[in-house]
């Protein structure tokens, strides 16, 4: 499975989570990362993307000021810091990966899922 997240789980509002995203099989580093999130019945959101290298960043609009991602190379990690959560940021929160070509069709994967639930 070429991208594994972990780091979900059950937190009170206001609390934080770490999410981790452990790509294997495939050159990471060329790779631009995003973390999106879905709940059921709605449309897939963009939580945070990374670009190869690291160099630049963006965020979700509610994510802002709340949310830091962030990758380590050497381990093929990707990171999602989440602080101040609120009952509206439960979903269940992939990481892909992306990569453009010159040629065709963008390699890309897809992680399955970890759930983070915010309640009290």
């Amino acid at each position: 499975v070429p991208l594994v997240e972990s780091g979900g789980g059950l937190v009170q509002p206001g609390g934080s989570l770490r999410l981790s995203c452990a790509a294997s099989g495939f050159p990471f580093s060329m790779y631009a990362m995003t973390w999106y999130r879905q709940v059921p019945g709605e449309e897939r959101e963009l939580v945070a993307t990374i670009t190869e290298g690291g160099t630049n960043t963006y965020y979700g609009d509610s994510m802002k000021g709340r949310f830091t991602i962030s990758r380590d190379d050497a381990e093929m990690t990707l990171f999602l810091q989440m602080n101040n959560l609120s009952p509206q940021d439960t979903a269940m929160y992939s990481c892909y990966a992306r990569r453009d070509t010159d040629y065709g069709a963008p390699f890309e994967y897809w992680g399955r899922g970890t759930l983070v639930a915010v309640s009290a």
